[in-house]
């Protein structure tokens, strides 16, 4: 049963160590901060989204990209159209909320709403993205 014990709280343990180091230190843990990829119709909607994600906080910043062509499919078929991308900076513990309130706001059935960790990066800026979106 201790090993058990052990290699269950190993996750939360491991986190801990982590944040201590961090606080310690002032390195970053990798994966505290995400970038999240969200396609749009156009630019207005992409302003709106985008205006929206920022007066919530949650987010530090907000990339919004230019027309882009994109294939996909869609109930079958081969869809060809434009797009804006967005591409938002933010604390990984805020993907959920940031997906579940794009998802509430966007005109599209299935909007693309997908992010990654961030492993590395410059040590300011991601302090910086850290401090200016509040934690849970």
């Amino acid at each position: 049963q201790v090993v058990t014990l052990a290699v269950l709280m190993y996750p939360l343990l491991r986190g801990l160590a982590l944040q201590l180091h961090s606080a310690l230190t002032g390195s970053y843990i990798p994966g505290t901060s995400s970038m999240a990829f969200i396609n749009c119709l156009n630019e207005q909607i992409a302003k709106d989204i985008a205006r929206a994600i920022m007066d919530k906080k949650l987010a530090a910043q907000v990339n919004i990209l230019p027309k882009s062509s994109a294939l996909y499919f869609w109930k079958g078929e081969l869809e060809e159209s434009t797009e804006i991308l967005l591409i938002v900076k933010t604390r990984t513990s805020k993907i959920g909320e940031l997906s579940n309130y794009v998802r509430s706001i966007h005109p599209f059935e299935i909007p693309e709403i997908i992010s990654l960790p961030i492993d590395q990066g410059n040590p300011l800026y991601l302090k910086w993205i850290e401090e200016n979106v509040p934690r849970d």
